[in-house]
């Protein structure tokens, strides 16, 4: 590898793969009840959208993706909670973000290692995925196009 970066291919496969991580994740959290005649209880309460992580080492190369995970709870995802056409934050409530510990290469573009915003456009036919210097923020409500780093265009694919 040249100058320590790592090659990385976005493809539909990854693609695929980022959704479907983005999107299955859950993890319970813990509230306590008391009662004046009871003793304190545990309870078991499931986030509905619960935030979550994933890590993965490509060579010598560490990724992080931090997101929250949406739970679908029946609604109508894409072009209705998640309107086409516009940035979503590929997550729930907090932006997802996504750290390298060491320069990456995607499209041909040199990514200096750091953390960097992951944002999607979804559309019917075309997803946008971008990377952005912003990476924390509520969803994706200051998102500015100016800090984009790279776009790069990809086709859905159900399975």
């Amino acid at each position: 590898m040249l100058n320590n970066s790592l090659t990385l291919k976005f493809n539909q496969k990854f693609m695929k793969k980022l959704i479907i991580i983005s999107l299955l994740a859950f993890s319970p959290m813990v509230s306590f009840a008391q009662h004046e005649h009871h003793q304190a209880q545990e309870t078991i309460v499931k986030a509905k959208s619960p935030r979550t992580s994933t890590m993965a080492m490509i060579g010598d190369n560490h990724i992080h993706i931090d997101y929250g995970s949406p739970s679908v709870r029946g609604r109508v995802i894409w072009n209705g909670l998640v309107a086409y056409g516009q940035v979503w934050a590929t997550g729930a409530h907090k932006a997802t973000w996504i750290e390298f510990s060491e320069d990456v290469t995607i499209n041909n573009q040199l990514i200096a290692k750091g953390k960097y915003g992951f944002f999607t456009i979804p559309n019917e036919e075309e997803w946008i995925l971008i990377l952005s210097k912003d990476w924390d923020m509520h969803l994706a409500d200051d998102y500015n196009s100016e800090n984009d780093l790279m776009r790069i265009k990809v086709q859905p694919k159900k399975e």
